[in-house]
Parts: C-alpha cells; sequence; structure tokens
C-alpha cells in the first residue's frame, strides 16, 4: 500500500494585541480537518519546533509550557498575560500536523480547515497566577480554507485578526507539503540508505522493467496519480526554495541533492521500458512552469510526463525514491526557515499583500464621472434660487435618480455575479470573506471628473466607465513623499511623524471608531492616534465652539508628540491625517478653517470622511429622520441641528454652513476619501 501525508507546518511568529478589551490570560489553540463529511479525522500534531524561548512583552507574562490534546489532536500555545495595548507576544513556535492520505484514495480532491480558537481566562484575585479552563468556549474563532491544489506545496503568509471584539494579530505563516507515510518514523533510514537507493534501482530498471510489465499487474491509476502528486511536491519544494532564498539574498545549498538524488537515469530508463507517448500521459495537479535543471546539466524529470502502464513494482520503486527527496527538500526547508524565519515571513507578508489586493478587487467596483465644470462650480443664479433655499425639496428627488438606490441596484447586479464566479486557487481562503462571499459588501469607487460646460443634457454628463486598469486599488495612506536623507548627511536619526486624529460624531463616544482605528493600525503600525474627547457630551451646541475644542486638543497632541520625537532624533516629515463620522466631520472642517489652526495646515496629508453630511441636511426625502430633525430644533433647542439645516440664519448666505462651504477647508489634505452607505 502506498501511502502519502500531507504535512501542514504552522509557525506562530507573533501575537499583537490590538485592542483586547480584557486584560487576562490568552492561549491559541490550533486544529486541522478536511473539508467535508466524508473524512472525519483531523489531522494529528506529531512535532513541535521552539525556535527560541518566546518574549512575552511584560513581566511574568508566560505560564506553563505548550501541550498537545489527543482528545481533538489539538495544538496549544503557552498561556501568556496580556496587559497593556499594543503588547507583542514572540512566539517563535512551529508545529506540524500530519493528515493522512490512504493509497486507495489517490490524491485528495477535499479542502482543508485551519481553525485557530482564542481561549481567555480571567485574573485571580493574586493577579499572576493562571486558572485553566478547559471546558469553556473560544472566545473568538478564525478559520482558514486551503484549496486541494495548494496541499501539494505551499508557503504562505496567513494572518489571524479574529474579530471586532477581540482585536489582535498573530502573525502565522503555512508550509505545506506531501510526504510519503512515516517519514520522518524512517528518517534515519532514509539519510543511510536512500543515497544508494538511487543508483541500484536504476541498474535494476534497465534491465527489469520490461519482464516485470508481462509478469506484473499493472499499476492502479490512482497510485500512479499519487506518485505524480509526490514528484509535483518536489517541484515545488524546489522551486519555493531557490525563490525564498533568491528574495531574502541567501542560498539554499541543495548539492546534496543533485548530486546524489540524481534520477534522470532511473526515469529515464522507465519510460524508454514502457514505450511513452503523448496519449498515454497521465493527469493530475499542475506543476511549476519553470521546472529546476540538474546539476549536470540534464533536464530533472517533469511529473506530467508519468505512464500509466507501469507495473506495481516500478510504481513502488518510484515512489520510494521521491518519497525520499521530498523528505530531504523538505528537512532542507526546514532547516533554511528556521535559521530565516523573520526575512522568510517578511517576504511572505509582502506577497500574501499584493495577492489580497488582486483577490478582494472583486468586491470592488470603479467608475467614472464627468460632471459640467459650471454644475460644479456654478454661481451664478445662487442669489436667484436662495429664496426658496428653505423648502424642503424631497419632490425633486425621483427613485431613479437616489444615488442610494442606484448603488443598491449595481451592488446587487455585482455580487450575482460574483455568486457565479468559481473561486478555486492555489491560495489560503479566509473564511471570513470566503464563507459567505455573497454577503461581503460591495465597495463602489467613484471619479468625479471637473469637464467643460457642454451643450447636452444633464443626463449625458453621467458615464460609468470602467477604470479598473487605471485607478490604483488603495491609497497608501502612509506613503513617503520624499526621499528621506541618507545617515551620512544627518548627525542624528531623522523620525517622521504621522497623527491621525478620530473624531466620533453626534452625542457620541472618544472609543467610536476604534474599530477603524484598527485597522489602520494594521496598514500602519506606527502612526500616532488621537481619539478625540474634546467634544465628548458637548454635540449639541455651535459646530464652531466645538471645531475650536478640537483644534486645540489636536494643536496641543501635535506638539507633544513633536517635542518627544526631536528629543530622540532629528524630526523629519509630520503627516497629520484626519477621520471623521457623522457630524464629527463638520467639527473636522470647522477646526480646520479656524484661525489657530493655520501654522499646521502644511501637514495635513489624509482625510477619511464615513458618512458624513457635508452638504447639511437642507433637502432630505426622509420623512422620519426630518420628523428627528424637527423635534431636537425644535424642544432641544440644538444649535447643530440648526446649522445643518440652514435655519441658524434668515439670510442663507449668513448661515453657519454657506460660509463654511465657501471656505474650502480640504483643499490642504493629498489624500481625500468619502465613504458613505445607505446602512449608516
Amino acid at each position: 500500500m502506498l501511502d502519502t501525508s500531507h504535512e501542514i507546518a504552522i509557525y506562530l511568529h507573533r501575537f499583537h494585541n490590538l485592542d483586547l478589551f480584557q486584560q487576562g490570560w490568552y492561549q491559541l489553540k490550533i486544529t486541522v480537518r478536511w473539508d467535508n463529511d466524508a473524512h472525519a479525522t483531523t489531522a494529528m500534531p506529531s512535532r513541535v519546533l521552539q525556535y527560541e524561548a518566546p518574549n512575552f512583552g511584560c513581566e511574568g507574562g508566560g505560564y506553563g509550557v505548550w501541550r498537545i490534546d489527543e482528545k481533538d489532536n489539538s495544538f496549544l500555545t503557552q498561556p501568556f498575560r496580556i496587559k497593556y495595548a499594543r503588547q507583542d507576544v514572540l512566539l517563535f513556535t512551529m508545529v506540524a500536523f500530519d493528515l493522512p492520505l490512504k493509497g486507495n484514495e489517490g490524491p485528495s480532491t477535499s479542502a482543508v480547515v485551519l481553525k485557530f480558537e482564542l481561549l481567555y481566562a480571567p485574573l485571580l484575585d493574586n493577579g499572576s497566577e493562571f486558572q485553566a479552563s478547559p471546558d469553556s468556549c473560544p472566545a473568538a474563532v478564525h478559520e482558514f480554507r486551503i484549496p486541494s491544489k495548494a496541499l501539494l506545496g505551499l508557503h504562505s503568509y496567513c494572518p489571524v485578526y479574529f474579530d471586532a471584539f477581540h482585536a489582535v494579530l498573530v502573525d502565522v505563516s503555512v508550509h505545506i507539503t506531501l510526504l510519503k507515510a512515516g517519514s520522518y518514523h524512517d528518517s534515519m533510514k532514509v539519510s543511510s540508505n536512500s543515497r544508494t537507493a538511487t543508483a541500484d534501482v536504476a541498474h535494476e530498471s534497465t534491465g527489469g522493467s520490461t519482464q516485470a510489465l508481462n509478469q506484473a499487474a499493472p499499476s492502479d491509476l490512482k497510485q500512479v496519480m499519487l506518485v505524480k502528486a509526490l514528484l509535483d511536491a518536489r517541484e515545488t519544494l524546489i522551486v519555493e526554495l531557490q525563490k525564498l532564498g533568491s528574495a531574502i539574498n541567501r542560498t539554499v545549498d541543495l548539492t546534496e541533492y543533485t548530486s546524489r538524488m540524481n534520477d534522470t537515469k532511473l526515469f529515464d530508463s522507465f519510460l524508454q521500458a514502457n514505450q511513452v507517448t503523448a496519449d498515454n500521459e497521465v493527469s493530475g495537479q499542475g506543476k511549476p512552469q519553470n521546472g529546476p535543471e540538474k546539476a549536470n546539466g540534464g533536464l530533472d524529470f517533469q511529473s506530467d510526463r508519468l505512464p500509466q502502464n507501469l507495473s506495481k513494482d516500478d510504481v513502488t520503486r518510484m515512489f520510494n525514491i521521491s518519497g525520499d527527496q521530498v523528505l530531504h527538500l523538505w528537512s532542507t526547508f526546514l532547516t533554511f526557515h528556521r535559521d530565516n524565519k523573520t526575512k522568510i515571513m517578511e517576504v511572505l507578508h509582502d506577497a500574501w499583500a499584493k495577492d489580497r489586493k488582486a483577490e478582494w478587487s472583486i468586491w470592488m467596483v470603479y467608475s467614472k464621472s464627468e460632471m459640467p465644470q459650471h454644475h460644479i462650480n456654478g454661481s451664478s443664479d445662487e442669489r436667484t434660487t436662495h429664496h426658496v433655499g428653505h423648502k424642503r425639496g424631497s419632490s425633486l428627488w425621483k427613485l431613479s435618480d437616489d444615488p442610494a438606490h442606484m448603488a443598491a441596484m449595481r451592488a446587487d447586479l455585482h455580487r450575482r455575479s460574483i455568486g457565479q464566479m468559481k473561486i478555486n486557487n492555489r491560495s489560503i481562503q479566509d473564511m471570513q470573506i470566503f464563507g459567505d462571499p455573497s454577503a461581503i459588501p460591495i465597495v463602489i469607487v467613484e471619479r468625479v471628473l471637473n469637464t467643460p460646460k457642454r451643450s447636452l443634457s444633464y443626463n449625458s454628463y453621467m458615464k460609468n466607465l470602467d477604470l479598473k486598469d487605471s485607478v490604483p486599488s488603495r491609497i497608501d495612506v502612509s506613503s513617503e513623499d520624499g526621499k528621506k536623507p541618507s545617515s551620512a548627511t544627518t548627525a542624528k536619526k531623522v523620525r517622521d511623524l504621522k497623527i491621525v486624529v478620530f473624531v466620533h460624531g453626534f452625542q457620541g463616544h472618544h472609543l467610536d471608531l476604534r474599530l477603524v482605528r484598527n485597522q489602520w493600525l494594521l496598514l500602519d503600525p506606527k502612526i500616532e492616534f488621537l481619539m478625540s474627547e474634546a467634544n465628548e457630551e458637548k454635540t449639541s451646541g455651535d459646530f464652531r465652539e466645538m471645531g475650536l475644542r478640537l483644534a486645540q486638543e489636536v494643536i496641543s497632541f501635535l506638539k507633544k508628540k513633536m517635542d518627544k520625537a526631536a528629543k530622540y532624533g532629528r524630526l523629519g516629515d509630520i503627516k497629520l491625517s484626519f477621520v471623521g463620522h457623522s457630524i464629527g466631520n463638520v467639527i473636522i472642517r470647522t477646526a480646520i478653517a479656524d484661525t489657530v489652526m493655520e501654522p499646521y495646515l502644511g501637514y495635513l496629508h489624509t482625510y477619511l470622511s464615513l458618512s458624513g453630511p457635508h452638504l447639511g441636511y437642507l433637502y432630505s426625502s426622509n420623512s422620519l429622520f426630518n420628523s428627528g430633525l424637527w423635534v431636537l430644533k425644535k424642544f432641544k433647542g440644538t444649535q447643530c441641528i440648526h446649522q445643518l439645516t440652514f435655519t441658524d440664519d434668515p439670510d442663507i448666505c449668513n448661515t453657519f454652513f454657506y460660509k463654511l462651504c465657501k471656505q474650502k477647508t480640504l483643499e490642504n489634505f493629498k489624500n481625500i476619501i468619502l465613504l458613505s452607505s445607505p446602512q449608516t
């Protein structure tokens, strides 16, 4: 019986606490299983490698050791204590799971699911001891699916986020190959005997393969495909080893493999004995496009040339030899990974970010709208329209002209097309996204172009064009605008300062935007952030007063960070960004328009608006919303609502919002992102 197993090696590098709500003891639990009902067994943790001693980021932060639970074949990390926000726990642990395959099954066509669970135990009264609670439910779960195509060879970064209420980032990399079953149990035999096995079998095969075909029954097609899968795994390992070595400028020594495990003569003899033609090839998994060359100049055997009429003895010999070769390469990779774990993690992270940009683009729709210049900047008829400014304009809106309705229709149409896509590749699939692709929000990116006046109807100005190839997929909020001076020309180290200010909305709390903050920290962990508290419980007054309070809070925070950065080095670029929700966006614009902010306008970098009423509420077709505004103005005397509805002055030209819009408060930002949704 030709038995194989997938070895899934999971490297746990770092546990980063972004925003856990509770201090206490935390632990990671990992299980691996098939993604179908036919395979009830889970993978068994076979080996655990502790690369370095863990660093828990705080005194007394570790308790006990890692362990393997044989009841559910799971691996549990050492419990560690979380005391601070943005605390790093360096784990440096590699755990390998064995997922067996039977020879009569052939290569797997099922996906594999990786399950990460976050376990939590509260602090005891003395604050230091750990009390395990094995029967408790996990605090959070994050699952990933590995497609069957990736089971023959995968090296990928895999970030574990859990959920919004357990905001952490676990830096994980996943490495997979196909091994001959029991490879590590026979590793001593492999090291001593496998080097001569190839030559011995090669001498036998030339004279004996033809005779074996007449005496032995033809091998089972599934067994032939298993051998082919092993050869594919071997080729993938060679290519990935060379690719990783080149990426980190480290040479991977494959001299022993190429000199002592050269199988060209062996496989050529098999092919000649069985008179291989293009008609009896076996179809199976794909292989790298560029196969590696042997040290002696001959081409390596390509697994898609494997004939299906080999005898059982031939298949067994090829299975054993290729299995030994994959084991040798896999051991070489594990040693290489241990010596270069951090650099390999960085390379895999960069590759992951690039691939995800393309993968997630299926949920984004890009369009371009052409707007006449006189429509955008038109002011010739201002006075003629002011006298009707206070009237509600709901009758002017038609269903077909409602932007929210049009966006919903476009999103629904795009969501249907996503449902017909076949997502099947060699990448790890995040089940928070791919578990139900139709439930993921559709992001519609619109760009308005200012065009010359035309003598056409208004409807002809709106043209939706596909900008997939011309519009950037994202705006880099942390990109550098210039070259950093070299260390040779500076006496002190240059320290750039990036500050992001988060401003809540009406009757909001300073932590309302913590989820957005956490996502920003994932993009750029080096930012300094300010969760504005200046207007907490004070959002019913005048926008001018709220803007002044925010401006003073930002200036105080900015000066403190500038002094701190200058103390430890020469202060470089300063980038001041804002994120606002609801009327928090109006407060931001008011603060920027205040004279106290003038010296700092040159630092403005990125502005992200979440459902901001930038044009006020002069027109609204929502009767329920209008009733709420009327109640706030009539019985609460809410000044900001009067300003939002242009009723704070009889002359609309003297209203707060009219004057604010004339001040062009956003023109100093380098990046402006306006995000809206019918649900917010």
